[in-house]
């Protein structure tokens, strides 16, 4: 429900945003520093195994270096993650608006419980001695409803392209990500799409 109300919100802001972005483009020119053909972009990103939204700021100094945050929930968990990304973005010769770009960074949240499981061996009587209940008989599947904090290191690589004459970058990329969450270590791999207002 909150991810509706801030949608709409963004949804309310694009035109005013885009009539800045516009002036600040005739007044100076055109392009941005950082040969992108833009200084930051607001959207959304929606991936196989978390979704929500991205901001992504290029540093001044036109070597193509960005920032990227990302606000996600995963579809399998109660909570959030907040992932902070250094990126280094290349174009692509004779494809005017492409980027190649690749990078790192790491990412802590909250989850309520750990997922759900059908292995008793393991986690009925609980791994450190936590107890997980029965829900429903439904397939002897077990939860836990603690909530516990989650952090992990990221990689990305991607490509993104800015759509001409519009205010928008269109981009594909893939996220593994390894992940340290009440005792248990993983590794995960994470594809999205996003899309970005640029201004």
């Amino acid at each position: 429900m909150n991810y509706l109300r801030l949608t709409a919100f963004l949804l309310l802001l694009l035109p005013g945003l885009a009539a800045n972005a516009q002036s600040k483009k005739k007044s100076s020119g055109g392009g941005s520093s950082s040969g992108s053909g833009y200084s930051t972009g607001l959207g959304l990103r929606g991936g196989g195994w978390s979704s929500g939204l991205t901001l992504k700021h290029f540093l001044g100094s036109g070597k193509g270096v960005a920032i990227e945050g990302l606000l996600t929930t995963e579809y399998k968990a109660h909570g959030g993650r907040l992932t902070i990304l250094g990126e280094k973005h290349i174009g692509i010769a004779d494809a005017k608006g492409l980027q190649f770009y690749y990078g790192a960074g790491f990412h802590a949240g909250a989850y309520q419980g750990r997922y759900y499981f059908a292995d008793d061996r393991f986690y009925y009587n609980g791994r450190n001695g936590d107890v997980y209940f029965l829900k429903g008989n439904k397939g002897g599947y077990y939860y836990d409803e603690n909530t516990y904090i989650a952090v992990g290191a990221d990689l990305i690589l991607g490509l993104e392209y800015k759509l001409p004459d519009l205010p928008f970058v269109v981009g594909v990329d893939y996220k593994p990500f390894f992940e340290v969450f009440h005792g248990y270590t993983g590794f995960y791999n994470d594809a999205a799409v996003s899309l970005r207002f640029t201004f």
